[in-house]
Order: structure tokens, then C-alpha cells, then sequence
């Protein structure tokens, strides 16, 4: 089984490297590697830039000029559409949820700072970006632009493709390391970073290495639909087969929150600077910092004794300097 690959361009400082945790004042209950995908660039690190390279590729032999996406005020995922957009000669035009902010700060500093246009909404509005952004796709269009259009968080079959692709890189490296994985976990925000690991790993046959997906908002059935919609949009486009499909395996993990989307408490703070103070590592409040409060919990249960565990950083530093204050009570 292999999975049909189309064009892609090469905006990813990849592959990301793969370090083991040490038991360094926190007990993981087993063997921990992080894959490194918050080291994918500087301004493009983290997850969304494997998936920029695939829609970006689809984006310009569309020949279009401009990239409209959606996200959070905050939002990793539009930032670096933004940048991706600078570095491609494009401009790029956001629909971001929730209220301006000045001075700016964390990803929306830099979003600023590239030019890119922005059009907040509130959250009521929320449930209508799709229909918005082909409105604006379509007001670029009146005035001689051509707009490509990517999903939040870029969150589909074509986006999948970046971590499809991720997922036989990790395995070629866990090769290289003779190391033999049982399950990775990552944060799960728009379902498309679950759903390429997925495919990739079907693909390569290795559907028994659990894809835990955590979920930083929504509920289980909800990501489960998401990833399944883009499973099988993947299929209708023909970039896998329904066999892979069929064997594809994931599981969307609840309870780890807390107080809900791009929110936190001291103590999941002082969490996140044990952290990086301990080893350097840096999580953020919105995602990465609640797959990693996953990960520890599941490791103080005695559930990582078996095999290899990969945590898989998504990135997300830039949403740190959104906490100052969070930070300054440390």
C-alpha cells in the first residue's frame, strides 16, 4: 500500500530531529522522545508548515496570489500561513476569531509585522468562517485577486498529506535509532495533524502504533468525525486507497483541558516552566502544553512502561509572549 503523493514545495526545515527525555526531575513511567517539530523554522515552527507545503503547492498552481485562512486571535496555524505567504511573494489575509489587540502580542505581533490583512470576528461568528472566507475570496476576487482558500488550521485531505509524510520520516528514524514505538501523542486542535499520522502510519503498515490525539477543545466524537471527514476526503481525491483508509487507527484523548481552549491555571503553568527549566523544552498553554499534561498524567499511571513513547511537539512558542502576565506570577 502506498499513498499517491502530489506537488509539494519545500518550506519545512525537515526532518526535525527525535531526543530522548531524561528522568530529570520528572518521572515519565517510560522511555519519552520528543520529535522536534517545533524546530521546523523560526517563524514557520511548528506543525502547520507541513501542511503549508502541500496547500501552498495546490495554492500556486491555482496561480493564485493570495492565501485566506481562519484561526484563533492567536492562531499558530494563520501566522504561519502569513509567513509562508511573505516567503512565497503572496499576500495573506486572516479571519481571526476575537477581539484586536494593542499593542499586539504572540503570533498576532507577527502577523502584524508581515502586513497581512486581518478581519476579526466574535465568537457567535465563529461557525460561519467557511462562509466568510469565501466571501472574502470573493471581494479579492472583484478587485483582480485570486484568492486559494485553506481550512482552519489547514485541516484537510491536502494538508493531512504533511503528516502522512511525517509519520514515515519518524519511522525511518526510529530505524536509524533501533528504536521500537508504541505510541505516540500530540495535540489535536483541527484534526488534520491526527488524520496524516494516521494514513501515514496504515500506509507503512504499522497501524499498531497508537496515534493518541488530545484534544485542546471539543470533544471525542467531534475529532472523531473531523479526522474521518478528512480520511475520507483523502480517499475521494485519490491520494489513498480505501484499504489504507480502512486500517487507519487513532484515539482522540479527553480531560486534559482544563479550563478550556487557549485557557490556563497557575498550576499548569509552573508545569510548563518545570519543563523548560528541567530540560529546556518549551509548551505552550493552547496545545502542546495540554498533550504534555496527558503524557505525564498517563506516565504516572503506568501506562508508557512498554516500548517507546514519542511525544510529538506541534510548536506554538510564539503563544508564550500572549502569557505575560500567566509567566510574570510564576
Amino acid at each position: 500500500m502506498s499513498i499517491q503523493w502530489p506537488a509539494r514545495i519545500s518550506l519545512a526545515r525537515i526532518p526535525t530531529p527525535i531526543e530522548k527525555l531524561e528522568d530529570r526531575g520528572i518521572a515519565w513511567g517510560g522511555e519519552v522522545w520528543v520529535k522536534r517539530d517545533d524546530l521546523t523554522g523560526a517563524a514557520l515552527s511548528g506543525n502547520k508548515v507541513r501542511k503549508l507545503e502541500w496547500l501552498c503547492a495546490e495554492a500556486q498552481a491555482n496561480n493564485a496570489d493570495t492565501l485566506v485562512t481562519c484561526g484563533g486571535v492567536n492562531s499558530n496555524h494563520a501566522r504561519a500561513t502569513a509567513v509562508a505567504a511573505a516567503r512565497l511573494g503572496m499576500q495573506a489575509h486572516l479571519l481571526l476569531r476575537g477581539e484586536d489587540r494593542n499593542p499586539p502580542a504572540g503570533n498576532l505581533l507577527i502577523d502584524r509585522f508581515l502586513g497581512a490583512q486581518v478581519t476579526f470576528i466574535s465568537a457567535e461568528q465563529w461557525p460561519q468562517r467557511d462562509a466568510l472566507m469565501t466571501a472574502i475570496a470573493a471581494d479579492l476576487g472583484s478587485s483582480g485577486r485570486r484568492a486559494y482558500i485553506i481550512p482552519e488550521g489547514g485541516s484537510n485531505a491536502m494538508g493531512s498529506l504533511g503528516y502522512a509524510e511525517a509519520a514515515l520520516e519518524l519511522l525511518i528514524q526510529a530505524s536509524q535509532q533501533g528504536l521500537t514505538i508504541r505510541r505516540i501523542y500530540h495535540a489535536c486542535g483541527s484534526a488534520g495533524t491526527a488524520a496524516g499520522l494516521a494514513l501515514g502510519m496504515a500506509s507503512a503498515g504499522r497501524a499498531d502504533i497508537e496515534i493518541n490525539a488530545v484534544a485542546v477543545c471539543n470533544d471525542a466524537p467531534y475529532f472523531d468525525a473531523q479526522i474521518q471527514r478528512i480520511i475520507d476526503e483523502s480517499v475521494a481525491r485519490g491520494f489513498v486507497s480505501q484499504d489504507i483508509a480502512k486500517t487507519a487507527r487513532w484515539r482522540v484523548l479527553e480531560g486534559f483541558k482544563g479550563e478550556g481552549y487557549a485557557k490556563t491555571t497557575p498550576d499548569e503553568m509552573k508545569q510548563h516552566a518545570q519543563l523548560a527549566r528541567l530540560h529546556g523544552l518549551f509548551v505552550d498553554p493552547v496545545y502542546t502544553g495540554k498533550a504534555m499534561r496527558a503524557l505525564r498524567q498517563h506516565g504516572e499511571a503506568g501506562l508508557l512502561q512498554q516500548d517507546v513513547t514519542v511525544f510529538w511537539h506541534t510548536g506554538g512558542i510564539f503563544e508564550l509572549f500572549a502569557y505575560a502576565e500567566a509567566v510574570g506570577a510564576l
